[in-house]
């Protein structure tokens, strides 16, 4: 009996080392073994780590989850607010199957699961990023006693549930580091609002300051749309055990998280393998109208407007004197109170992030139409609105109170219909209609009756004619015109139509002093309607061939694009031998005239403004190639065809020579090249071949234009260092990226940001359109200051020995439709 209770210890102790020996680099550990500092757990597909860090120079220990690509990259921290000092600590499973970690003094007890187990325990890392403790051995075990994701940090990882647990108590949220070194709760939460149909908040401390608007049964409605989020499936559910927010990866293997960083900013993030580095998708501080309730009670917030807020139709501003200092915060009240009993009615908002839910009430049995009647029965309802748009329209959120934190979008599909109840007599002021009716205004109708019963058939006759005539000048000229008037009534119906006698009134019969603009298709005109709306006409030439394949594409392509980096089509007029486009008028004229313009011209783009131009123009073009109903090409993207709204804001303009690419089509081959001497890929221009890269050629082009403030122009071969792409490169490879900045500014105050750009434009001119990113990464990597950029390759840009040699190369076999940048605009005005 003595020598075995002698040789028992020693045995126990030889297992117990190789339990130790085994834990490192392995998945689980089992009770009674243990890793210590310097030891790991590695997910079974080596995907999450788990062990002890230091974050930067703090010196501290921690035990924690992260990347297995990116060892910075710090998913979940155990003992946050309890740090270990020196590498003392070990993790274990003791006796009782609890998990633990302690460290110095010895058994101090840093943090624990606080579970137990009579069976015994195991702990496993998950390739999900949980770390769960099982009862028992078995791995196949199925409920865990404990599970690292109903305790996260500042991360959530794909199939992580953020929001109330209300079986035992918990509010599962993320809480940001205290500081990029200190783990330690900080100020900043990232949590779910149960209330109405579920909505995501960002709060300092106590302090809401931002909310993404409510779950509507495909995304939450103030978050716009986005191609890239293919890749992910969200799900908000509500029951009586919790109710939670998720998100799960549909397209393996990717790496996805959603993090709530130490300034108080939520950002979705996915891993770039080919660039080893995070890329932003998206952030809570995306733009101004993300600041919670930044334009008060009833106010809507437009981020692309100069001025941000603006009251709903039916209100009006409560502190005028705030307002016009750009104080918002008091919002707008009714022009007109409410009357249930006086025919109270609707007003549709359209594109809207809903407001806040904290003062609304759902019913999922609801269809639109008994939504619409309940609120209308509760006259302390003031908005109603669909509370699932996934499968069509059904439940019903309604709100009473004012209405918290409402934006629009650029992007109707991007938001939400809203219904906005008014008193009767707003609605009828909205609609253009008199609030009351005059005794003698009914009985001058009543004559006027019979004068307009007796000059029906005259006026009938008229319209007959007038659009008979308009029917013989589209035959007139040819059947594209017909397939064109087809396309308007059967396609675009939303598309007006105007007559040519109120645009010859609104540019004063296309008069000379009216121009401010001139193409390959003709003249661009400034006009004024009577309504006062400022619009620009652009006018086709009637002897241009060219002309008549550019209006057939801008009517046909961009009556169905819509976005707030692209110049909106507002109408068009094919009547007596004209073909007209009237467009939203640009007063601040095209790009070309402030970055090649003189010094005063220039200084009105600082650096800011100029980064904000390309982000700009970047995600109108991340629309048109992937966005967009449509995927287009638009093939003469340059400075000329920027257009600058009242708040400088970029337009992408001129779809003449733009072509429609099936969704799987990657190039097309012409053998009439069309576009802009300087901004043409060389593969387009050498080969006629042309895709979505030749289109990032150009941007990439435009990017070192906007920058330097210099033209990218023919040369000869003697004079290559000239070339703007080839100087460009140089100058960045040798690290003397300054040299290249327009030197009319100011030097800017974050070169950083400056050189990410120009770095960007690089990347998009290289020589092969293979290495060229997509505009997908373009925006990555233009908003997301962290991700390392790849060295760019040396750019494609065609040398002829002249421009003579240039021009002869061309009429040998292909044919420029675009003139020279130079002349793109007669003179400097608005378009």
């Amino acid at each position: 009996m003595g020598k075995s209770s002698t040789i028992f210890p020693y045995c126990l102790v030889i297992s117990l080392f190789v339990l130790v020996s085994s834990s490192s680099g392995t998945d689980t550990i089992q009770q009674l073994q243990n890793i210590s500092d310097g030891q790991t757990l590695v997910s079974a597909g080596g995907i999450f780590v788990l062990g002890f860090f230091s974050p930067g120079d703090s010196g501290k220990r921690y035990l924690g989850i992260w990347f297995a690509v990116s060892n910075t990259t710090v998913v979940w921290v155990a003992n946050r607010d309890k740090p270990l000092n020196g590498s003392s600590g070990i993790l274990r499973i003791d006796t009782s199957g609890n998990l633990v970690l302690t460290g110095n003094p010895p058994n101090t007890i840093f943090w624990s699961t606080g579970q137990t187990s009579s069976v015994g325990a195991t702990a496993q890392l998950l390739d999900s990023g949980n770390f769960v403790l099982r009862e028992g051995s078995s791995l196949t075990a199925g409920d865990f006693l404990w599970q690292s994701f109903d305790h996260p940090t500042d991360t959530m990882l794909a199939g992580m549930k953020i929001g109330p647990d209300y079986r035992t108590g918990r509010d599962r949220n993320l809480t940001a580091w205290r500081n990029a070194t200190d783990p330690s709760p900080g100020r900043f939460t990232y949590k779910l609002d149960p209330r109405g149909m579920g909505q995501p908040f960002v709060l300092d401390n106590t302090t809401v300051i931002y909310r993404s608007g409510p779950w509507n049964g495909l995304r939450f409605s103030g978050t716009p749309t986005t191609k890239s989020y293919t890749m992910f499936n969200f799900t908000v559910v509500h029951n009586l055990e919790e109710t939670y927010y998720q998100y799960g990866i549909t397209q393996e293997p990717t790496l996805a998280r959603l993090v709530t960083d130490h300034s108080g900013v939520a950002r979705r993030l996915l891993w770039d393998s080919k660039k080893a580095g995070w890329q932003e998708l998206w952030s809570s501080d995306l733009d101004r109208c993300s600041n919670y309730s930044l334009c008060g009670p009833n106010g809507v917030c437009n981020s692309d407007a100069s001025v941000a807020c603006n009251c709903l139709r039916g209100f009006r501003v409560k502190h005028q004197d705030e307002w016009n200092i750009r104080n918002w915060s008091g919002g707008c009240v009714r022009n007109t109170s409410l009357n249930c009993t006086d025919g109270d009615g609707f007003r549709l908002e359209t594109g809207m992030r809903l407001p806040d839910t904290v003062n609304s009430t759902v019913d999922m049995g609801m269809n639109l139409d008994e939504c619409r009647e309940t609120c209308r029965k509760n006259c302390s309802c003031v908005a109603y609105a669909s509370a699932n748009i996934s499968g069509g329209e059904s439940g019903c959120i309604t709100w009473i109170g004012d209405l918290i934190d409402i934006r629009t979008f650029g992007e109707v599909e991007d938001g939400q219909n809203i219904y906005i109840r008014l008193a009767k007599a707003d609605l009828e002021e909205i609609l253009g209609n008199p609030s009351k009716k005059k005794h003698w205004a009914i009985i001058a109708v009543t004559v006027a009756s019979a004068l307009v019963l007796l000059s029906s058939v005259l006026w009938g006759y008229c319209i007959w004619r007038k659009r008979n005539q308009k029917a013989e000048a589209i035959i007139e000229h040819g059947s594209r015109f017909q397939s064109i008037n087809n396309g308007l009534t059967d396609e675009n119906n939303d598309l007006p139509l105007f007559d040519l006698d109120t645009i010859a009134l609104a540019t004063n019969k296309f008069a000379d002093a009216n121009k401010i603009g001139k193409g390959g298709f003709g003249y661009v005109y400034k006009g004024k309607f009577l309504d006062g709306r400022e619009v620009a006409v652009k006018r086709l030439s009637s002897h241009s061939e060219e002309g008549i394949e550019e209006f057939t594409t801008e009517v046909r392509l961009i009556a169905k694009l819509q976005h707030r980096s692209l110049v909106r089509l507002l109408g068009c007029c094919i009547e007596g031998g004209e073909r007209l486009l009237v467009y939203e008028y640009m007063p601040n004229s095209s790009l070309d005239v402030f970055i090649f313009g003189d010094v005063q011209k220039r200084r009105l783009l600082d650096w800011e403004k100029r980064l904000d131009i390309i982000l700009g123009v970047a995600r109108g073009l991340l629309y048109l190639h992937q966005d967009s109903r449509l995927r287009v090409i638009h093939r003469d993207l340059k400075a000329a065809n920027i257009l600058l709204d009242e708040a400088m804001n970029p337009k992408i303009s001129d779809f003449g020579t733009a072509r429609i690419f099936g969704r799987n089509q990657m190039e097309d081959n012409t053998i009439k090249i069309v576009g802009t001497i300087g901004y043409m890929s060389p593969e387009y221009i050498i080969n006629g071949n042309f895709s979505e890269k030749s289109d990032i050629f150009s941007f990439g082009v435009l990017v070192l234009e906007i920058i330097s403030g210099r033209k990218n122009q023919w040369v000869s071969q003697k004079n290559t260092h000239m070339q703007l792409l080839a100087n460009a490169w140089r100058l960045c490879r040798d690290n003397q990226c300054d040299k290249l900045l327009d030197d009319t500014l100011r030097p800017p105050t974050k070169f950083s940001d400056v050189l990410r750009y120009m770095k960007v434009g690089l990347l998009c001119v290289q020589e092969s359109p293979d290495d060229r990113p997509t505009m997908q990464e373009v925006v990555l990597m233009l908003a997301n200051r962290t991700s390392v950029l790849p060295q760019a390759e040396k750019p494609g840009f065609f040398k002829p020995t002249s421009l003579a040699a240039a021009a002869q190369w061309f009429s040998d076999g292909y044919n420029s439709l675009s003139s020279a940048n130079v002349i793109t605009l007669t003179n400097v005005e608005g378009r």
